[in-house]
Order: structure tokens, then sequence, then C-alpha cells
């Protein structure tokens, strides 16, 4: 499996090569840009530019891009609301919307696969209205990322409208062999359980956050600082039939020696890995 490093664990500072340098040397093969505008402004072309000229240098592929959570610099600490797809406000929905294409424009820079996308924002509740706001969002995002070479995956977080079940309504629903799930074990264990909802949405899988919690709220820990068998979850990994990374999404602020850490994190990974194929 390719080893991969999301941006979150920096995602308190300012992108700079010196940060993507870190995470290549890490163990990152790939890595996932989390684009919130104070850490990664997608709307700055110096900022794009720089980022774009590391990946075109480092031999590391940018695998994905998270899709902004707000469209201001302080994560709507302020009154902003978040970017949301499903919102029940028809403009706040189009604002959403285009606040997403500016960050999948950055695919015109620098090359990358996927753009994870949330439906909803965490503890949200199901209705029929925010299922067919999801479908029409969806089909909008595609049709202006396609052209890009940008596919879009669903996320699975806590709330009722991302749940296992209902992300595969919504693809079933679209008809779109291209649109696929990034799925996040630690939501897993919050929501449900790791294996029921991998079950769930496994043929679809085409990319991961790994991340740990005690299942009693998400806390983006490193594995092995929860209650996440770890043994189980790479083992069911290894049965995706379509090879995703093990995309390691950690909350690094506070924590000491992150670097390191992400080392041993891939290291205990790899060998769950190894155990799995005896």
């Amino acid at each position: 499996m390719i080893k991969a490093i999301s941006t979150y664990v920096y995602v308190s500072q300012r992108l700079h090569p010196g940060i993507l340098d870190t995470l290549k040397n890490s163990g990152a093969e790939s890595i996932e840009i989390f684009a919130a505008r104070n850490h990664f402004d997608y709307t700055d072309r110096q900022h794009v530019r720089e980022v774009a000229d590391w990946f075109k240098s480092s031999g590391v592929t940018l695998n994905s891009i998270h899709s902004p959570l707000f469209s201001d610099y302080e994560w709507g600490r302020h009154g902003e609301p978040p970017v949301n797809i499903v919102d029940c406000e028809k403009r706040r929905r189009i604002d959403s919307m285009d606040e997403i294409k500016r960050a999948i424009e950055v695919a015109e820079h620098v090359p990358f696969r996927y753009l994870v996308q949330h439906l909803g924002t965490p503890g949200e509740a199901f209705d029929e209205h925010k299922f067919e706001a999801a479908l029409s969002g969806l089909e909008h995002l595609r049709a202006f990322a396609k052209p890009l070479g940008v596919k879009l995956l669903v996320e699975n977080i806590p709330n009722e409208i991302a749940e296992p079940e209902k992300l595969n309504e919504v693809i079933d629903a679209l008809h779109y062999d291209d649109l696929g799930v990034c799925f996040d074990f630690g939501h897993a264990h919050v929501m449900s359980n790791v294996r029921e909802a991998f079950e769930a949405l496994k043929p679809r899988i085409r990319s991961t956050h790994v991340h740990d919690n005690r299942k009693d709220r998400d806390e983006h820990l490193f594995p092995a600082e929860g209650t996440i068998d770890w043994n189980e979850a790479i083992s069911l990994l290894r049965t995706a039939p379509h090879v995703p990374p093990l995309l390691l999404e950690i909350d690094g602020d506070g924590k000491e020696n992150v670097p390191a850490r992400l080392q041993d994190a891939f290291r205990s990974l790899e060998k769950a890995e190894s155990a799995a194929l005896k």
C-alpha cells in the first residue's frame, strides 16, 4: 500500500516546502492537502505556485485535496457559515460550491487525483431536501472537476447524511462510476464500528483517512492511541479492490516529535499488514 499523509497534521501553520519536506522525510509517498485558507490559501496564486513547484521536483504525488470546510481564514470563528453543499439555504449552497471550485482549480497548477468532499456538517440530521441537494451539488462539482482530471470522493463523517448506507444511496442515485469514497477509520469507529462501515463501502473506497479515537469523540489521534483494532483495520483494508493509500490524518497540535511519530505509525501499520499476510 502507498504510504500517505494529510497536511492536516500541521493545519495551524502556513503550508510551505519545509513542511512538505518533513512529510516526505516521515515516509509519505503521497500527500493530501487540507484546504483551509489559513493553512493552504488556494486562492493565492503565489502560494499555489510555491506548493506546485515542490511537487514537481519532489517525486511525491498529490493524492488529494480535502475540500474546504470554511471560506474564511479563521475556521468560522467570527460567524462565517461553514462550506456546506447541503445547506438549507440555496444561496449558501451556491457560495459553498463556488468556494470548492476554487480549491479544485489547484489542479491547473499541480495535478491531483481526488477531491475529498463532506456532505453536511458534523451532527447534521438527514432529510430528503438535503439528499436532493447532495445529488445536485455533487453533479455540479463533478462536471467542473472532470475536465481537470479530478475525481470526487465522499467521506463518511459523523452525521445522518454521510453514514455508509446514505453514501451508498447517493452514489447509486447518481450512477457515476468515477464517484468513490474516502473511508475514514476514526469516523467509522465513532459512528458504529470499523468493520461494519468498511464492508458497506468497500467496493467504492479509493482513499482513506487513518486516525484513532476512544470512540467517544473525533480526536484524530495516532494509531494505537485510541481503541481501534488496527490489526483488524489493516486486514480489512487489504481486501479493498482498489488498493487505496494508507493516509494518516493526524491532529498534530501540541504534540512533540511529530515526524518521528509519523514514522513509528507507518512502521506499526506495516507490521499489522505483514501479520495480515500470514
